[in-house]
């Protein structure tokens, strides 16, 4: 009866811990109100205060046509920064930490989730 209890508890906490770092498109789309004021996605996207955001992941850093980067975000891609997931993860937390110099005058994301899901929502709003 022991190892049955065991096993059923390991199976909860798998599940669990699967469900804290899904990424929910429909959450994030909630987030990216933080993001509307800057920033544009999908159809129609242009740019304003920051650059439109379609086609970010997979997209070299300071590179939006059209759109005045700062100098350390056309660096960064100069160096090769790529936006993936990872990296625009630790960016969200704190871009000014994260990239000190830019233009970005977001505090950052502190909670895990809503970055995933903020994520999520960029990769689905993007296409």
């Amino acid at each position: 009866m022991n190892l049955a209890k065991v096993f059923v508890a390991g199976v909860m906490l798998i599940g669990s811990v699967g469900t804290a770092v899904a990424q929910d498109a429909a959450a994030g789309e909630d987030v990216f109100k933080k993001c509307k004021a800057c920033h544009d996605i999908g159809e129609g996207a242009k740019n304003k205060v920051g650059p439109q955001l379609n086609g970010i992941l997979g997209r070299k850093s300071g590179t939006v046509e059209g759109f005045n980067y700062s100098d350390a975000n056309k660096a960064a891609g100069e160096k090769g920064l790529v936006w993936t997931e990872a990296e625009l993860d630790k960016y969200l937390l704190d871009p000014r930490a994260y990239m000190p110099g830019n233009k970005m005058a977001f505090a950052g994301l502190k909670d895990e989730q809503d970055r995933k899901d903020l994520i999520a929502y960029i990769k689905k709003a993007s296409k």
